[in-house]
């Protein structure tokens, strides 16, 4: 295989593809409490070595069979799982999807294996890696227990570890109605990841001398 450029995506995390994640739950225990949305987003590189966010999906979940909902939680995210136009799918269908998409997206640029990016991210990682089990999916794009984790990120380059006062710190734009949706969480998420990993480049970190 001839070398990659410098600035390929597939040279800058040893190979790792990043995936941003983020999911809405019923509870916080992954085994036994229902997964009600998730979102994945891609990144791409351009020729300058600058990452951008590139193309999300999205799902709300009906929850799994025997599945554990707190009150508490859906007080929290505003989810309502059995709302008659949420227009939910089932977990094995919307991680099928999901998987997918990453592949597709890791192949192309021809990348090893996908990574989890996330805020919190063992949280999000426990619950796609229960789904995935539920669902006996065995083609999971994702490694297992590597994560990037942006609040940890955050905390090293904005010294902000909330998600909403990380992204203010940044000059990223974040509409606190909107937070606790997948969707938007995922999103901003991805703009706060490629702005530190950018500015990590910026300031003459990558690539190493």
């Amino acid at each position: 295989m001839p070398d990659m450029p410098i600035h390929a995506l597939s040279t800058r995390f040893r190979g790792y593809f990043p995936v941003v994640i983020d999911v809405e739950t019923a509870g916080f225990n992954a085994q036994t409490d229902a997964l009600l949305e998730i979102a994945a987003s891609t990144v791409k590189m351009d020729e300058d070595g600058v990452l951008h966010p590139d193309k999300t999906i999205h799902f709300h979940v009906t929850p799994f069979e025997g599945a554990n909902i707190e009150q508490s939680a859906l007080d929290f995210n505003g989810i309502d799982p059995f709302h008659p136009f949420r227009v939910a799918v089932s977990e094995k269908e919307a991680l099928t999807e999901i998987c997918k998409f990453v592949r597709k997206a890791q192949k192309s640029a021809d990348c090893q294996r996908s990574v989890i990016v996330a805020h919190n991210a063992a949280f999000d990682m426990g619950f796609v890696n229960a789904a995935l089990a539920r669902t006996k999916i065995k083609r999971s794009p994702f490694h297992p227990f590597v994560t990037f984790d942006t609040t940890s990120l955050a905390g090293l380059c904005l010294g902000q570890t909330v998600l909403i006062k990380a992204c203010q710190t940044a000059g990223i734009e974040f509409d606190n109605k909107q937070a606790h949706s997948a969707l938007y969480d995922t999103q901003k998420t991805t703009e706060l990841f490629c702005y530190m990993v950018n500015q990590w480049q910026r300031l003459g970190g990558w690539p190493l001398p």
